[in-house]
């Protein structure tokens, strides 16, 4: 029986695990129209066989995690899009699903061990599609948090994805809030929060939020995703240090969304050959974010060899 997703991060003999890269870009790379506010969340819903194939690109790089096309399905956002509550709970399903369809093939045929899926548990700025994922300034509480993120996150859950990618968390408000959630549920996960430097994107000490997952066990990993890939060296060792946990690390190119152009704007400055620095202070979970290639996630995937 192939070993947990879990045991394989916590196993410190084992390889790193590696991670996809940013899948709307490999859909736009594909040719896929994503200028809505639903993202890749509108693909999954019109072609779902397409967010499929994007996933087994990945794959196909090296990539031994994928990370559904949940990140931007809501509630909230498919409501204005004149959906239900039933269909959001059959998209969120279907991410998983999808992902499942492109993984299975991979594992039938691969020769150096499992691939998993990870269930994508975006920010509540992600919904509102106005780049608040990257402030954290949303004015709501702990309580008002985790009241929203339910639902979606145990919809999740049922779906039976090998772990919750709880990612681009951009204050400390929302990571309690999803840690409260999450804790008891059973179900491994990894908690990402976006950053500049060693704060939050509010602006609070990241070593604090890092700190609150020490004593979740369904915790598997800490660290960032959504940010510069300067500075995730020593990010990954101020995640370690805080929650005791293994790092996960998977940063942008280096270019930068503009939420009011909607345009990425910018120069690359990711260098794959660095995985190997970022797995050298803690990290056991290594891939990259937006804008980030299956030929980026190959290089890593050498790196990481």
């Amino acid at each position: 029986m192939p070993a947990s997703f879990a045991s394989r991060v916590a196993d410190p003999g084992a390889r790193p695990v590696v991670l996809d890269g940013g899948l709307a870009t490999r859909l736009e790379a594909r040719g896929n129209d994503l200028s809505s506010h639903l993202w890749s969340a509108r693909l999954l819903l019109d072609d779902p066989a397409e967010v499929r194939e994007a996933h087994r690109d990945f794959l196909a790089a090296g990539a031994e995690v994928i990370t559904t096309a949940s990140y931007q399905v809501s509630y909230d956002g498919l409501a204005a899009a004149g959906l239900g509550t039933a269909d959001t709970d059959r998209l969120l399903r279907l991410s998983v699903a999808t992902a499942r369809e492109a993984v299975e093939p991979a594992v039938q045929s691969a020769d150096d061990g499992p691939r998993w899926v990870a269930a994508s548990v975006g920010p509540y700025g992600a919904a509102l599609a106005d780049g608040s994922e990257y402030r954290g300034d949303y004015g709501l509480s702990v309580d008002q948090l985790r009241a929203w993120h339910r639902r979606r996150l145990y919809t999740l859950i049922e779906a039976e994805p090998d772990v919750l990618a709880i990612e681009t968390i951009p204050c400390r408000a929302e990571a309690e809030a999803l840690l409260a959630e999450v804790q008891g549920s059973g179900m491994p996960c990894w908690l990402s929060l976006t950053n500049v430097a060693d704060r939050t994107r509010l602006g609070e000490p990241l070593a604090e939020a890092f700190g609150m997952a020490a004593e979740v066990p369904e915790v598997i990993a800490v660290g960032v995703n959504c940010c510069a890939a300067a500075g995730v060296a020593d990010t990954a060792r101020l995640a370690v240090s805080a929650s005791g946990k293994p790092a996960v690390v998977y940063p942008n190119s280096g270019e930068g969304w503009n939420a009011f152009a909607r345009a990425w704007d910018g120069q690359r400055d990711l260098d794959p050959a660095d995985a190997a620095g970022w797995v050298a202070a803690g990290a056991r979970i290594v891939g990259g974010c937006c804008r980030v290639t299956p030929d980026d996630i190959a290089a890593i995937a050498r790196a990481l060899a």
